[in-house]
């Protein structure tokens, strides 16, 4: 079997160097690019864990620019590879400047292969470290059967299923539609002692009124017109296991009561027969409605909602769970081209900037929808914003010191809009101190009389 080499990107412009370091990194695949459009095409291409660039780059008359604006681009598209840039012997300020920006590390000429050689094994194995590191976060990702997450609100979720799915509460799951309502209900019964027995769901908005008793509790033969057998229901089926009563905000006020009773006494009474049945099953409820709303205008037994909301699961929708579209997204990628047999590496950048741009009204069942689409529509490596059916989205500022400023500015604002203008008690607010305070008013060119 041949051993898979880890490819090595040279962006380098002299022929006589490029033969030199390819014969010399030979352990390597390597690939050279001599300019920046081939140094951008490679990357695409061939996604190097590590790059060794030259800083001075051709066309450009000042090819250092060239140099820095490969390396932006370089890690816009993989913000996770590991450039290494080989300067002139007196070049210290612009390889501290690549450093800045992003690259890895620094080299200065002349050439000096064994050094080389060290700063290019430690960047992989520096790479190779966050690879696992991220591969270990998403495994942690996934705290629950079926769910993906990352959000702090949706931990808290999971959280409060691992410590209810041992016992038999009754529990109500709230959220929207599309939010993942029934995943969580089958990870409390995966979670629980009745795993090993049935989970079985109705949807009590799809069953007709007339039909929902005996869907539930079951009928004896003759019960009615037709019933030429007897028949379960879906408590009896779900007896030792869990019964998920998915959409109980639309169950009607008739069947309420029949099912207060179920609840309080464990016994049902099959449609058409006399004898009372024990069961024993965990009951699980879901809906999108406002029940206590419902409650009010008289649409739903106040008694009844008491009843299922022994403990109350509420589902953050998916434009609020902060980094999770992505993360959630990719999931469903890689679930969808095993399906389909279909070979995609992943998101276009803008793709993904769409992806966590978009509001996804629909919620995880629409991201779902459009995935599948995309997957099966797609004909590159990677998804773009045409196959996802999604608007443009402005590039998102992940930048940790652009963020963290805005947030001081905004900060700064409000401490001396709190405090009518009064430096002395605005920074007392801020807890710094008051030339400090004078220093950032000046840094962020903050106007006082005109707020």
């Amino acid at each position: 079997m041949t051993e898979c080499k880890p490819v090595l990107l040279i962006v380098e412009d002299d022929p006589g160097l490029q033969s030199q370091l390819r014969w010399h990194f030979d352990k390597y695949e390597v690939v050279v690019a001599p300019d920046r459009n081939s140094a951008i095409a490679a990357i695409r291409m061939h996604e190097p864990a590590v790059v060794l660039q030259d800083l001075g780059l051709p066309p450009d008359e000042e090819g250092v620019e060239e140099g820095f604006a490969t390396i932006q681009e370089t890690l816009r598209i993989a913000p996770n590879t590991k450039i290494i840039v080989v300067t002139g012997y007196h070049d210290y300020a612009n390889a501290l400047r690549a450093v800045a920006m992003g690259a890895y590390d620094f080299y200065q000429k002349p050439v000096n292969t064994d050094t080389l050689d060290l700063i290019v094994q430690r960047a992989y194995h520096m790479w190779e470290l966050e690879q696992e590191n991220r591969r270990l976060q998403d495994n942690k990702q996934n705290i629950l059967p079926g769910v993906i997450a990352s959000d702090e609100r949706m931990a808290s979720v999971c959280r409060i299923v691992e410590k209810i799915a041992p016992t038999d509460m009754t529990s109500l799951i709230l959220g929207e539609s599309g939010t993942g309502k029934e995943v969580i209900a089958r990870a409390i019964h995966q979670l629980s002692s009745r795993c090993d027995r049935r989970f079985v769901a109705i949807n009590c908005a799809a069953v007709p009124e007339n039909l929902m008793e005996s869907e539930l509790f079951g009928y004896e033969k003759g019960a009615f017109t037709g019933a030429t057998k007897r028949t379960l229901g879906k408590v009896e089926v779900a007896s030792g296991g869990t019964l998920f009563l998915d959409e109980i905000g639309d169950m009607p006020l008739a069947l309420q009561a029949k099912l207060l009773r179920f609840l309080q006494e464990r016994v049902v009474e099959r449609l058409g027969g006399r004898e009372e049945i024990p069961v024993d099953v965990r009951v699980v409820c879901a809906t999108n409605k406002n029940l206590e709303q419902m409650v009010a205008d008289g649409g739903f037994r106040e008694d009844l909602f008491y009843r299922i909301s022994e403990m109350v699961i509420e589902l953050p929708p998916l434009r609020d769970r902060g980094g999770d579209k992505a993360l959630i997204a990719r999931n469903l990628l890689a679930k969808f081209c095993d399906h389909l047999n279909k070979n995609i590496k992943g998101f276009t950048p803008e793709a993904v900037s769409a992806i966590e741009g978009y509001e996804w009204p629909g919620n995880i069942r629409e991201m779902e929808n459009k995935l599948k689409r995309a997957v099966i529509m797609c004909d590159q490596k990677n998804i773009g914003i045409m196959d996802l059916g999604l608007p443009h989205s402005e590039d998102l500022s992940l930048n940790l010191r652009a963020v963290r400023q805005e947030a001081e500015k905004a900060a700064i604002i409000r401490a001396i809009n709190m405090s009518e203008n009064n430096i002395s008690a605005a920074a007392k607010l801020l807890g710094v101190t008051r030339p400090t305070l004078y220093d950032l008013i000046k840094k962020y060119g903050i106007h006082i009389q005109e707020m």
